[in-house]
């Protein structure tokens, strides 16, 4: 994915990104959770999470399989639409409703999301320039957005405090 200096890094087509959204979810359901999550792996210290929210408007539940890393106990990952301007629908819910569920390999986990701002946004941020074929293209693919890419901390949550 990595661009030459004279060309702007390339971002698959919106109808290739949904599909591959929807096999991703379709592949842990039918393995029963089995598949479709995984544990950030040594050489890349990504992985992928399965997030349950709450529609803002319909009030049912959703599904959005994410990236994440682990930043000491908390679980980061970018509010990205396939690079696409509008928000995912996922961090529009979490900003209606921050207290969600999300499913990691180890299992499920309570967390309260909310938004990096300052000094500790750009520290995640520089992180995702580790995600393997992104380097320095992240800068350059956030920039096609109109606004800034929110980085989204998910907080764990003790029983006491759901």
């Amino acid at each position: 994915m990595t661009a030459t200096a004279n060309e702007a890094p390339r971002t698959p087509p919106r109808a290739l990104v949904r599909a591959f959204w929807l096999i991703h979810r379709t592949i842990y359901r039918v393995t029963g959770g089995r598949f479709g999550v995984w544990r950030p792996k040594a050489g890349t210290r990504f992985g992928t999470m399965r997030l349950v929210t709450v529609g803002r408007r319909s009030g049912k539940r959703r599904i959005a399989m994410v990236g994440y890393y682990e930043d000491g106990p908390n679980v980061v990952t970018m509010a990205m639409n396939g690079w696409g301007d509008a928000d995912p629908a996922w961090w529009l819910n979490l900003q209606a409703e921050p207290e969600t569920t999300i499913d990691l390999p180890q299992g499920p986990r309570r967390v309260r999301a909310r938004e990096a701002s300052g000094e500790e946004r750009e520290r995640l941020w520089r992180r995702f320039t580790e995600y393997p074929g992104w380097g320095d293209d992240i800068t350059a693919l956030s920039s096609r957005r109109g606004r800034e890419t929110a980085v989204v901390v998910l907080e764990p949550q003790t029983a006491a405090a759901s």
